[in-house]
């Protein structure tokens, strides 16, 4: 019967724990703000108005990304390495238009080829603990629509 007891009274508390989780440290979402509005990663892909895909066979691609060694030379920089990252650097710009990351090419309309070195549509460059190198194409390729057109300048 003790036992009984000790499962109704732990039960609750775990489940009250796994919620408070969340609210404690609440996930950040790689977003970047554009000229009029923001972009923001999904959590999950099908939530999604537009979705991009990665590849690793350049012919496959409908977009490459390069990732460069220096910000200077990049079309679109992501550093974040701050003492106290900002949670939610497009907080105040309205709702963000959602991109999501789709493992299967044929579901997604835009694939994404990165590489380190040849042609590209977009060169980035990332040092950052909450953005990847995936998260920082995605959104740079999916705030233009998925269309190959070099960015005119970094925000």
């Amino acid at each position: 019967m003790s036992r009984y007891k000790f499962l109704a009274s732990v039960v609750p508390l775990v489940v009250v724990g796994i919620f408070a989780s969340d609210q404690i440290a609440p996930r950040v979402h790689p977003c970047i703000a554009t000229a009029g509005s923001s972009v923001q990663l999904a959590e999950f892909a099908w939530l999604a108005r537009h979705r991009v895909s990665f590849t690793a066979r350049p012919t496959d691609a409908t977009v490459r990304v390069r990732i460069v060694d220096s910000p200077e030379s990049a079309d679109f920089t992501v550093v974040d390495d701050a003492q106290t990252a900002e949670l939610d650097g497009c907080a105040g710009r309205g709702p963000a238009e959602l991109i999501g990351i789709d493992e299967s090419q044929a579901r997604a309309p835009t694939v994404i080829y990165l590489s380190h070195d040849g042609e590209a549509d977009y060169r980035i460059y990332v040092r950052s603990r909450t953005f990847t190198v995936r998260d920082a194409a995605a959104l740079v390729v999916g705030a233009h629509g998925g269309r190959r057109q070099p960015f005119v300048h970094a925000l």
